[in-house]
């Protein structure tokens, strides 16, 4: 089969190579029919990994999936050759302390579609991977949508693990790329009405404007924190933080009324940040951070199905897998105006 191999930094090859065989009970194979462009992705084709985990090459990116059920194992009954399905690609072992806790996502034996020193990737045009992974996707929807499930699932484990969330609660969210925008969806979704959205680039925070943002603005305007302050004077009691920035991180906690919670689901270059234990402590300010979505796949399939949330607008790029490449330049550039880019496979 083909698959995009990155092969080293900014470096990534169209190559042929084995495709994958059914081998165990439980076992499914799916042919890729559409895999988004995720932050995590950029990551591995810039630095070469993830902080600390660093990739073996060659390694095939990409873990928002969707496409059909070729083939199944003896024994499987949640889905069948021809099935739609939304890939999951966290795969737990069910038998942990964590499992065991229902903390899915911090699983000890966790392996996770293209993750370094785990499992590669779906930018290829078969994958095997266990029944319960495989999602149906709703009648209706698209391959691509379904493939933005993914991210709307860990948007909505956010905010899940926020705070109670109503119309009378300000919500900031620092960062307007696909996480950020799924991040306003499932905000909105919970209850908020109040949410402000700050990014650099123009055609995100018009994009925010059009999911509901009532405010938006670029964190280089130098009256971003005054705007943001007069408009509410006590503060936010809770900050999305979605870019991995430092500046983010720092400005999140400014914004922060006391007690307020401060929700990191970007994933910041390098393996280290810094906070202000000053505002930490004086304001008892709570830092939270998100580690991927717990059992929420589910739930942004429904949202996407029932039209509660409509993320269709977020994929701005589609290019076949040849050109993978050119998508993942783009996205690393943050060029032509790309939030969500989709590869696809006819």
């Amino acid at each position: 089969m083909q698959a995009a191999q990155l092969t080293g930094i900014r470096t990534l090859a169209i190559n042929s190579i084995p495709a994958p065989v059914i081998r165990s009970a439980g076992d499914v194979l799916v042919s890729i029919r559409a895999v988004g462009i995720c932050g995590s992705d950029v990551h591995n084709y810039v630095e070469g990994g993830i902080g600390a985990r660093k990739l073996v090459y060659p390694f095939i990116p990409g873990h928002e999936a969707a496409g059909e059920v070729t083939a199944v194992a003896d024994g499987v009954t949640m889905v069948r050759p021809g099935d739609r399905v939304m890939v999951e690609p966290a795969m737990h072992c069910g038998l942990c302390d964590q499992c065991q806790a229902g903390r899915y996502n911090t699983c000890r034996h966790i392996q996770f579609l293209s993750s370094a020193g785990e499992l590669q990737g779906c930018m290829c045009e078969q994958i095997v991977v266990p029944e319960q992974n495989c999602f149906r996707i709703p009648d209706g929807m698209s391959y691509e949508e379904a493939a933005v499930a993914e991210p709307l699932s860990i948007a909505i484990y956010s905010v899940r693990q926020s705070i109670a969330l109503s119309p009378a609660t300000p919500v900031a969210i620092l960062g307007a790329g696909p996480i950020g925008l799924c991040t306003l969806s499932a905000a909105r979704e919970a209850g908020a009405e109040r949410v402000y959205v700050t990014d650099r680039i123009p055609e995100r925070l018009r994009m925010a404007e059009m999911m509901g943002a009532c405010f938006t603005g670029s964190p280089d305007d130098p009256r971003l924190e005054a705007r943001m302050q007069e408009a509410e004077p006590l503060g936010f009691p809770v900050v999305f933080e979605c870019c991995g920035q430092q500046e983010a991180l720092d400005q999140g906690t400014r914004l922060l009324r006391p007690g307020g919670k401060l929700v990191v689901t970007g994933i910041p270059e390098g393996s280290r940040i810094s906070l202000s234990i000053d505002l930490l402590r004086r304001n008892e300010l709570t830092v939270y951070n998100v580690r991927r979505q717990n059992q929420c796949v589910g739930p942004a399939l429904d949202m996407i199905a029932t039209g509660k949330v409509d993320i269709s607008p977020l994929i701005t790029h589609r290019v076949p897998l040849a050109n993978a490449k050119n998508a993942f330049d783009t996205v690393a550039a943050y060029a032509d105006g790309v939030i969500k880019a989709m590869v696809i496979n006819a």
